[in-house]
């Protein structure tokens, strides 16, 4: 089985990249959804956070508070080194069970739609990566709209993230979304031709 990397900044929009792929018969694996599942109450992702950041992260339910760990995390370095090492141990194991049942299901090849793609390590297992790029304006503008952050909070977070530069000199291919869906559809249907020689 293929295993091809989709990577980029916050809000670069890579979720929709994958709607498109899928369009194709490529189904994606999205880790952001795998890290609420394995961060959930009772897991040991959740205990192994509390441990180092204590329960100031967690709400009244004792369920994860994400916006109160990410606060902690983005304001310093070595804490987002922490928090990562912990968060990416448990969502590789999770990623790559779902990889076997897929390959075993008999697909040839599968998207791994991962923010974090170079910190985790995973990108050595991508045959191919796929990094999805925007202007900081429309990024900032998306994150806060998405997950209701504040400018400042929005700016921290991008600032935490690796550069465009980084993105365009580490990727296979690189999609740019800083204008309309039909513009995107055009890179995806181009990347996804390319791919059919490699796939």
């Amino acid at each position: 089985m293929k295993i091809i990397g989709l990577t980029g900044g916050s809000g670069a929009g890579k979720g929709e990249v994958c709607k498109l792929f899928a369009a194709y018969g490529i189904e994606s694996i999205d880790t952001d959804k795998i890290s609420r599942e394995v961060s959930r109450k009772g897991g040991a992702c959740l205990e192994e956070l509390t441990q180092y950041f204590s329960d100031i992260i967690l709400d009244e339910s004792g369920e994860l508070d994400r916006k109160k760990l990410a606060d902690i995390a983005f304001g310093d370095k070595a804490k987002l080194e922490i928090l990562n090492k912990i968060t990416h141990r448990h969502i590789l194991e999770d990623c790559r069970a779902r990889i076997e049942d897929m390959e075993s299901a008999g697909k040839n090849a599968v998207i791994i739609d991962a923010p974090l793609l170079f910190e985790s390590g995973f990108d050595k297992n991508c045959a191919i990566i796929i990094s999805v790029i925007a202007e900081t304006g429309i990024r900032l503008e998306r994150v806060i709209k998405r997950d209701n952050l504040s400018l400042e909070q929005a700016v921290r977070r991008i600032e935490n993230q690796k550069s465009d530069d980084f993105f365009i000199k580490n990727s296979t291919f690189v999609i740019y979304n800083n204008s309309e869906i039909k513009e995107v559809q055009r890179q995806v249907a181009d990347i996804y031709m390319n791919m059919l020689n490699m796939l």
